[in-house]
């Protein structure tokens, strides 16, 4: 027995070193593999995963466009905002958790890795109760002040009733998802995410038109679909076989980590936040100048624009670590190319989407909706929101390159540039002057503004790199 016993031993010893040797073979492969190649590997599962975290919606409006109606729709619109505060608070610490962690990992810091893991946890579980009880509490107003009428706030309020009942199950879920992809998983947070939007669409069939739950249903079916992504992701970081998981002593809350993933995250809650300023502007706009219909449109377009946006965020999760971990191990010439090819990767991406909008916008409208007025609103609106839609994919990689590498402030502020410091303003003067069609074109206004400051900004950071290059590996 004490022969068999050391042989186990032995055998368990080899197998947890042949495991970190292949752990720390994926993270050096960071710093020396090629980056086109990098690039492909860590953004196609993260792609499939933002377009798959996108069909939540996508399906969402889909089946409640069919299966409830056009006012259901517009309420749905009317939702935006609650859903981007809630994502403002996930990307605070997931996000920043999650740039954090990469760059840990490139400066060979485990120890603080593991640490990140815990305090990500434990902090979207206080943040996310903490939301769920404030918001619920005036659910009603806030729907109201969104630009709610008598006819879409019982819709508006019985979706949000419920998703805000799990939201303590969302901020993990995509927090816990970010770390996955950090930490050297991107094809395993894609699975998570794959089968959280898989069972979301079943249940979304069944719920809706065979149990007859409306809006209700669409609601429990997303909520149900990231409880059992949430589990498969529980169950990969308790493997202690993991060079990042679950285990003792990572839980307490570590204040100076707590401040440096805030920093870090701060780009993209801010990101998150002023779209939820923006949508309420949009909605509010829209609800004066043209009604229900105009909010139900806008419903329409932002989801059809969100489905692009995700796909760009997926390249900007795939160069997360990339830049990320060359940064921390000082390849300038690597964070520069892997910059350059996912710029031309999210171009090609907002140009076909642009494309799409001209050419058969009605064709878009009409997988949302069989109404006529909607469809002709949405349609005209499409056009304008998105006449200079190719370069949006520029300035939203430019914005996360920065948070990538530390550059927090510049990082906010790019965040902000689109959002409020152009786009608002454009809302509240070109509505007044223009109605309905001057909220469409506040948008391209905005975007063509935005970019020329990213592209003014990323000059001077590619010649600061020049200047201070210390690698060219």
């Amino acid at each position: 027995m004490s022969l068999l016993l050391k042989y186990w031993k032995r055998q368990h010893k080899m197998i947890r070193l042949k495991k970190d040797r292949m752990d720390s073979a994926k993270i050096k492969a960071l710093e020396k593999a090629p980056i086109k190649k990098l690039l492909i590997q860590y953004a196609t599962p993260a792609i499939i995963a933002m377009v798959a975290a996108s069909l939540y919606n996508l399906i969402d409006s889909i089946f409640i466009g069919h299966g409830v109606g056009a006012l259901a729709i517009s309420a749905l619109a009317l939702t935006f905002p609650l859903m981007n505060i809630s994502a403002a608070i996930g990307s605070l610490i997931g996000g920043g958790g999650s740039t954090l962690l990469s760059v840990k990992l490139g400066q060979k810091d485990h120890k603080t890795a593991q640490l990140i893991l815990g305090n990500v946890l434990i902090i979207n579980i206080i943040l996310g109760l903490l939301l769920s009880v404030v918001l619920l509490v005036f659910l009603n107003p806030i729907l109201l002040f969104f630009g709610a009428s008598e006819d879409t706030l019982p819709y508006a309020y019985d979706y949000m009733f419920i998703i805000l009942i799990g939201n303590v199950i969302t901020h993990l879920y995509f927090g816990l998802n970010a770390i996955l992809r950090s930490s050297g998983h991107p094809k395993r947070s894609m699975q998570a995410t794959i089968l959280s939007v898989g069972i979301n669409a079943v249940l979304d069939a069944l719920f809706i038109f065979g149990f007859d739950w409306g809006i209700q249903g669409a609601a429990w079916a997303t909520v149900i679909g990231q409880i059992c992504g949430l589990i498969w992701q529980l169950n990969i970081l308790r493997n202690p076989k993991e060079l990042i998981h679950f285990k003792r002593g990572i839980y307490r809350l570590n204040w100076r980590l707590v401040k440096e993933m805030t920093s870090i995250g701060l780009s993209p809650f801010f990101m998150n936040l002023s779209s939820c300023v923006i949508i309420i502007a949009i909605n509010q706009s829209l609800a004066r100048t043209g009604g229900d219909m105009a909010i139900g449109a806008y419903g329409i377009i932002n989801r059809i624009f969100f489905v692009a946006a995700m796909i760009v965020m997926g390249i900007n999760q795939g160069m997360q670590p990339i830049a990320g971990y060359n940064y921390g191990a000082r390849l300038s010439n690597r964070v520069m190319q892997v910059l350059r090819l996912s710029i031309i990767a999210a171009t090609t991406i907002t140009t076909s989407v642009f494309l799409a909008a001209q050419l058969c916008p009605n064709v878009l409208a009409k997988m949302f909706t069989t109404d006529e007025e909607l469809i002709s609103i949405a349609s005209q609106g499409m056009r304008l929101v998105c006449l200079v839609f190719p370069i949006v994919g520029f300035q939203m990689v430019t914005s996360i390159f920065f948070q990538s590498i530390g550059a927090a402030k510049k990082a906010i502020f790019l965040s902000l540039t689109r959002q409020l410091i152009f786009l608002l303003p454009g809302l509240l003067i070109f509505s007044r002057l223009f109605g309905t069609v001057g909220v469409w074109m506040s948008f391209p206004i905005a975007d063509s503004l935005a970019s020329l400051i990213s592209a003014y900004m990323l000059r001077k950071e590619f010649i600061k790199f020049r200047k201070n290059k210390v690698a060219t590996v």
